[in-house]
């Protein structure tokens, strides 16, 4: 599977499951924005800590605006693989296109260190 459509680096399996880990961390003791609608409202209240899209999703121009507006706000957007995988992390039966962790919770310090890998990816 062909990644990196939205953002400009290719992540790892091994980085794709810590962002999961970092989602699962983060809905139990923190806030999740889940599906575009509410990620791009917290993106524009200046609420995201980290954003996190799917590659999966069609059509993509779903998502397409979603890089841009973090790169405005200086929120950082990664991509993942698969929406099933998103939505289980979020604690959600279904896929979703898209996740804003508003409060990282006891998951500070797991996106703290995905922010940093993907900051090496970048340069």
């Amino acid at each position: 599977m062909k990644m990196a459509k939205f953002v400009k680096f290719e992540v790892s399996k091994d980085l794709a499951d810590k962002i999961y880990e970092s989602v699962e961390i983060a809905k139990n003791t923190g806030k999740l924005r889940k599906g575009v609608n509410e990620t791009t409202k917290c993106i524009e209240r200046g609420l995201a800590k980290l954003v996190i899209v799917a590659s999966d999703v069609e059509p993509e121009e779903v998502l397409m605006h979603l890089p841009t507006l973090c790169n405005e706000k200086k929120v950082l957007c990664v991509e993942v693989p698969s929406k099933l995988e998103l939505g289980k992390a979020a604690g959600i039966d279904v896929a979703t296109s898209s996740i804003a962790i508003e409060e990282t919770g006891d998951a500070n310090r797991m996106v703290e260190n995905v922010k940093k890998k993907v900051g090496a990816l970048e340069k």
